[in-house]
């Protein structure tokens, strides 16, 4: 069976996707994938065994750019690309207008969300086979429960596999260390500067490496400040979505923001603290058995403003303590 999946960003909700396949793989010996998705994120699919094409699309620089897009015949070519290959099904796993448009170009029955569960209901129009599940729950069991309607299956009832390999993607090191994934988008999501401070000299002091990647000039220049003089605590090169995963395999624990990184830890079962202001973790938080969530308590936390800054009650004390019991207790009580 060969089944081609829509689900072309962000960062968070692509890693979700992955452990609906593994379900599906478990369940229907020699199914494929293929998977629509932007391009910025397209390493990722490739990573997990069940899929054989990874096929970018670039909606955002596209929309910038439409002129330029229809005159270099990227379009065109991207269209052409999701009629070469013969689909039993299409599943569109976002449920939003955009991924929804793409289904157009696939000569195969499509399968989504129902106008009650899809987060754009107009989406739900493009599609031959409509499934309710319900929205009141994390995110990732969603997709798992899309999936297993749409494919015909019994939704296993354990914790979501990612089917990723740690063990293989990580890189080699000589000493342990930890990942501060510091950088994210909304401004009200950023932790503190000087909270990062604090907990880069309280690990430093105890001996632990500390490792800084970062994706634009304003977030190098963040990780700069943050290690600065510490024995211990170095800022990354400019590395890839593949070069950072293989920085937060290897790593022994992780601290993160409200980010698509944080995620990507949770795929690779990395220890890892999450720290949640303007937003909440109950349905979008990191997914897995090691993840720790810690909760702004102040005015405006959960109420997802993207600008006002709420991080009131969730200093480096916290987080340091948290991050050491983390660090102590035995693997299997993770």
């Amino acid at each position: 069976m060969r089944v081609l999946i829509i689900k072309t960003s962000s960062l968070g909700d692509v890693v979700h996707t992955l452990p609906a396949l593994t379900d599906a793989a478990r369940a229907i010996p020699g199914i494929r994938f293929d998977w629509v998705v932007e391009e910025g994120f397209a390493e990722i699919p490739a990573w997990h065994p069940a899929v054989s094409q990874v096929i970018p699309v670039a909606i955002r620089r596209w929309r910038k750019h439409p002129i330029a897009t229809f005159k270099s015949g990227e379009w065109r070519r991207f269209k052409q690309r999701l009629g070469e290959t013969r689909y039993d099904l299409v599943i569109d796993a976002q449920g939003l207008l955009k991924s929804a448009w793409l289904t157009r170009y696939v000569k195969a029955p499509v399968a989504g969300l129902d106008k009650d569960s899809a987060r754009e209901p107009l989406a739900s129009r493009f599609y031959d086979r409509q499934y309710a599940v319900v929205k009141n729950q994390h995110a990732l069991e969603r997709v798992r429960q899309l999936f297993a309607k749409a494919l015909d299956y019994p939704l296993p009832s354990e914790l979501g596999d990612y089917g990723l390999s740690r063990a293989a993607m990580a890189e080699g090191s000589s000493q342990p260390y930890l990942v501060f994934l510091h950088g994210t988008t909304w401004s009200s999501k950023h932790w503190p500067e000087d909270h990062w401070r604090t907990l880069a000299e309280r690990m430093d002091a105890l001996g632990w490496s500390v490792r800084l990647p970062w994706g634009n000039a304003a977030e190098k220049a963040r990780a700069e400040r943050i290690v600065h003089g510490l024995a211990h605590a170095v800022v990354l090169p400019k590395l890839n979505l593949a070069g950072v995963a293989k920085v937060i395999a290897g790593a022994s624990a992780c601290v993160a923001v409200d980010t698509g990184l944080g995620h990507l830890a949770a795929a690779l079962d990395v220890p890892c603290i999450s720290m949640y202001g303007p937003t909440l973790p109950g349905k979008v938080g990191a997914y897995g058995r090691s993840q720790i969530h810690l909760c702004a308590m102040g005015p405006g936390a959960g109420l997802g403003d993207r600008d006002k800054p709420c991080f009131e009650g969730l200093d480096a004390d916290r987080v340091g303590l948290e991050l050491e019991a983390l660090l102590l207790a035995p693997p299997d009580s993770l």
